[in-house]
């Protein structure tokens, strides 16, 4: 059953089946030409029918859609895109960072293949754990109806939808362009994955995000804080108060995860592999894992040592064509 938000404004709710976060939340707002839609869901009949049935419990018909945005490429928020552009021409609008993944990570993925075979040897993965941690994101491949925007965003724009103006605001880290949607005058934020009221998102660092994701997500949060919000409305879980507040204790647990993986580390060496199957993740342990979730909790433990790096407390060292990382001592630099 869709929420009304703000008057004509409604967050819809699309079942992830099979998944633990159970739902993606989409936003319906309304507009001078039609409805804008934030966010789809994954290309399954399911997920589908849910969003249809949601639109029909409002009276809205696909066709009275203009614009779907999405906050980054990812199959829960991006995989209906194709299916609602041929049903309904609506133009589809992402960040330009994540129009370079379409075609890489759900048309042609031979090569990313191959460049993540590479990764996962040179951060310490064994040899029988590599063909099935390589291919365990292929399947998420068939819920995704890929197609190329109509358009892009870069941050710093405002959609003036008649009733409401969003302003966007570009939230790299999750995904190199995720982007979040503030309606000052009715102090609200569409965050996306980017700020969740219980879950932390999965910041990674992996052949297609490299750099400093970590550091990336930090100073976006840091951007959010002088927003005046009174309602946060995510793409998961539940709608919530206390933007700062939250915005707080995500920055304490990453602070936390740091100094973990510090003490992982030691006065010895560890791969990235090393570090990851060490610690207690918040779901689990690492041999409890599927090798999807193994995958992204490596990829997650590199984004943490890659800030560890960039803040002056790790260095690489390579041996063997296997990258260990090591705590800097006092006098070294």
């Amino acid at each position: 059953m869709p929420t009304e938000i703000l008057s004509g404004l409604y967050q819809l709710k699309v079942p992830i089946p099979d998944n633990p976060l159970g739902w993606v939340l989409p936003y319906l707002i309304p507009g001078d030409d039609g409805y804008t839609l934030i966010d789809s869901g994954w290309n399954t009949p399911e997920a589908f029918a849910a969003l249809e049935a949601e639109l029909q419990e409002l009276n809205v018909r696909f066709d009275q859609i203009k614009r779907l945005f999405v906050t980054h490429v990812h199959p829960d928020h991006y995989g209906l895109a194709g299916r609602i552009k041929e049903v309904c021409g609506a133009r589809v609008v992402i960040h330009q960072r994540e129009r370079d993944f379409i075609r890489s990570r759900y048309w042609q993925p031979e090569q990313l293949l191959e460049r993540i075979a590479s990764w996962l040897t040179e951060n310490g993965v064994p040899r029988d754990e590599m063909t099935d941690l390589q291919l365990s994101s292929m399947p998420m491949r068939s819920y995704v109806a890929a197609v190329e925007p109509d358009a892009v965003l870069w941050g710093g724009e405002t959609l003036d939808f008649g009733l409401y103006k969003f302003e966007v605001y570009w939230t790299p880290g999750h995904s190199p362009g995720h982007i979040c949607f503030y309606e000052r005058t009715q102090r609200i934020i569409l965050t996306g994955d980017h700020v969740l009221p219980t879950i932390t998102p999965n910041v990674s660092l992996h052949p297609q995000q490299m750099g400093n994701p970590l550091g990336d997500y930090l100073a976006s949060l840091q951007r959010l804080e002088p927003l005046e919000v009174d309602d946060v409305l995510p793409a998961h879980e539940y709608a919530f108060k206390d933007l700062r507040g939250r915005l707080r204790e995500i920055v304490e647990h990453h602070e936390r995860r740091l100094e973990e993986m510090l003490a992982v580390i030691g006065e010895g060496r560890a791969t990235a592999y090393d570090v990851a199957s060490s610690i207690v993740w918040t779901t689990g342990t690492y041999d409890s894992f599927s090798p999807w979730m193994r995958r992204a909790a490596i990829s997650e433990t590199l984004a943490h040592l890659e800030y560890l790096v960039q803040e002056g407390k790790l260095h690489q060292v390579r041996e063997d064509g296997v990258v260990r990382y090591e705590r800097i001592r006092d006098g070294e630099g």
